[in-house]
């Protein structure tokens, strides 16, 4: 499967950092979200795209939006990871790839690496940009002009 732009994201669940449930649908389409896919908490790529995601967050909620990152590590992976760099946003773990695989995102770097995507959605869940670049410098900044076109 993959989402093409003006498709409704399917809704799924998951652990956030803290161990608890994460439902998309008491987000999705109430509010505009931006979710990122990345390879691996602590490596120097998704640090940066995390800390990129942290220092706009204010600027993502000033337009009513909310951020979510996703990987395929533990939630205690994503805890450790959220305090060290002190990320304020939703991260869940999709160790089973179920996440990913609804999202189409595909592996990167022949097929070695969990591809890098970011996804915006409109405040009904519609999907407005999806982003496929493996250079974690760009998407926030994608993510987040998209976010302003919406408002």
């Amino acid at each position: 499967m993959t989402l093409s732009i003006g498709d409704i994201v399917p809704n799924f669940k998951s652990k956030n950092q803290d161990g608890e449930e994460f439902n998309s649908a008491e987000i999705i389409g109430k509010k505009p979200v931006v979710i990122f896919f990345y390879p691996k908490d602590f490596t120097p790529g998704c640090t940066k795209e995390a800390c990129n995601f942290r220092d706009a967050y204010k600027d993502f909620q000033d337009y009513g939006a909310e951020v979510i990152g996703i990987s395929g590590d533990s939630e205690k992976s994503h805890q450790r990871f959220a305090k060290k760099h002190q990320l304020p946003y939703t991260l869940l773990s999709d160790s089973s790839g179920k996440i990913r695989k609804k999202f189409g995102v595909k592996k990167s770097l022949l097929g070695l690496v969990p591809g890098r995507e970011t996804f915006v959605l409109d405040k009904n869940g519609m999907l407005q940009m999806r982003f496929n670049n493996l250079d974690a410098n760009r998407h926030m900044k994608k993510a987040l002009q998209k976010i302003k076109e919406l408002n």
